[in-house]
């Protein structure tokens, strides 16, 4: 079947990528007050050594607080806190406690001073590999320094009965995974 094409904006392109995998990253800074920032736009790029990048642009306060300490955690929310999650993407942690605001635990990590969001699935904690600048935001390489999840969630992979994980479209919109698995025969 054969369809016309529409141009797309160039600053609207990155959304033919959505929807995108959200996750709350927890950071804080030398003066040791947590923030929680909502990103759609974190990755995989190694496995040996384990690395995770996360794109976050220079005005947000995360950013410096990551660039001061050089370690991050990357939480895995699920659609129980979607709210939340909105919330933690729309306000700033230069004028707002998100923690205290959204209600969300937080919760000594394992390795790293950024606590892990206890409302989360999954948990990846980060020292801070290498930075980089890609136009308008920063790429923060984390070295994924322990990782853990819920039992009844996730084992190597997300049982999606039970960690409905959240999927960005683009603004305000979310989604989560149908609970069926597809794997196609070659």
């Amino acid at each position: 079947m054969d369809s016309e094409k529409a141009k797309i904006n160039g600053s609207s392109s990155y959304r033919l990528l959505h929807p995108m995998h959200t996750v709350l990253v927890s950071c804080v800074g030398k003066t040791g007050k947590p923030n929680i920032i909502t990103l759609a736009w974190a990755m995989p790029t190694s496995i040996n050594p384990p690395l995770v990048a996360v794109s976050i642009a220079p005005r947000r306060y995360s950013h410096t607080l990551i660039e001061e300490t050089k370690e991050f955690v990357v939480n895995i929310p699920t659609m129980d806190v979607l709210k939340e999650t909105l919330f933690c993407g729309r306000v700033s942690g230069r004028e707002h406690d998100k923690f205290k605001e959204t209600g969300l635990t937080p919760l000594p990590a394992k390795k790293v001073k950024p606590p892990i969001i206890k409302e989360c699935v999954a948990h990846l904690e980060c020292k801070l590999h290498n930075q980089f600048t890609t136009g308008d935001h920063t790429i923060f390489v984390g070295e994924i320094v322990e990782a853990y999840a819920d039992k009844d969630a996730s084992t190597e992979g997300y049982n999606l009965e039970k960690a409905k994980t959240i999927f960005h479209l683009g603004g305000n919109e979310f989604a989560t995974l149908e609970p069926k698995i597809f794997t196609p025969k070659l």
